[in-house]
Formats: C-alpha cells, sequence, structure tokens
C-alpha cells in the first residue's frame, strides 16, 4: 500500500532527532577499542573519584585530548566517589564503554581507582569469633 504524492500516509513514521536515539555509536566512543590500557582491573563496583588538582593549575577540562564523555565522568566524579556501574547508569552507556572511558582517565591520572577488597583478603569469621570470644574471657 503506497500513499499518493502529496499526501500522508498515517501508518508512516517520522524520525525527528529527538526521537531517533543516540547518534554516536559506543565503538565510536572508545575509538574502537574493547579495553583499557590501564593497569588495574575495572569492577563493576570500583569506586571512581577525581585526584587532587595538579600543582600547574591545568584541570582535565583544559586536556583537549579528552572526549564529552570523559568530561561526564570526571565531572560526576569530582565531590563523591561513584561506582563504575552508576557511571554507566547515569550516562546511559554500556558498562563495557565507561570501562574503556574509566581507564583512559586512570593512565592520564584524571580520576583515581578504589577496589574493593578481593574476598581472599578478607578475615576469615571463624578469627574473628575466636578473638571475640577472648576477649568476653577477659
Amino acid at each position: 500500500m503506497t500513499s499518493e504524492p502529496g499526501t500522508s500516509d498515517a501508518s508512516a513514521e517520522r524520525w525527528f532527532d529527538a526521537a531517533a536515539g543516540p547518534v554516536v555509536r559506543p565503538y565510536a566512543m572508545t575509538r574502537g577499542r574493547t579495553s583499557h590500557t590501564a593497569k588495574a582491573r575495572i569492577d563493576l563496583i570500583a569506586l571512581v573519584i577525581t585526584g587532587q588538582a595538579p600543582e600547574d593549575g591545568l584541570t582535565a577540562f583544559d586536556d583537549h585530548t579528552l572526549s564529552p564523555e570523559h568530561l561526564d565522568i570526571i565531572e560526576r566524579c569530582q565531590y563523591q566517589a561513584v561506582s563504575v556501574a552508576e557511571l554507566a547508569a547515569d550516562l546511559d552507556l554500556p558498562v563495557g564503554v565507561v570501562r574503556v572511558l574509566v581507564g583512559d582517565l586512570v593512565e592520564a591520572s584524571h580520576v583515581h581507582l578504589h577496589q574493593p577488597v578481593p574476598p581472599a583478603e578478607l578475615p576469615d569469621v571463624s578469627i574473628l569469633r575466636d578473638v571475640i570470644d577472648g576477649l568476653r574471657a577477659l
């Protein structure tokens, strides 16, 4: 079923800029990379926070090599630590993209990561119970 020239088809849908969705693909934001070059492993629950101001007075916002997405991450992490999962949700980006962008920022020393304590490094519950029992015995 085709519509004649000059008439509008009621079933035809028109896409406008706001309804078209994101126009930049995730691989374009990461320059085609799927992993970061930072040495640290970036977990979903790792906390990201900006570092101290550099001595030269220049901030990350003065770094013209950073993309708008990099700057959005820095802006959200200026005053409090934010998890990688939260950043992905807030920025409406895939977690893999956020990991790559955060890795870039870590490598450039614009942000710092606070990794969760691995379960193997946590104290054993039985040791803690023995300590409590020992304290009670005093």
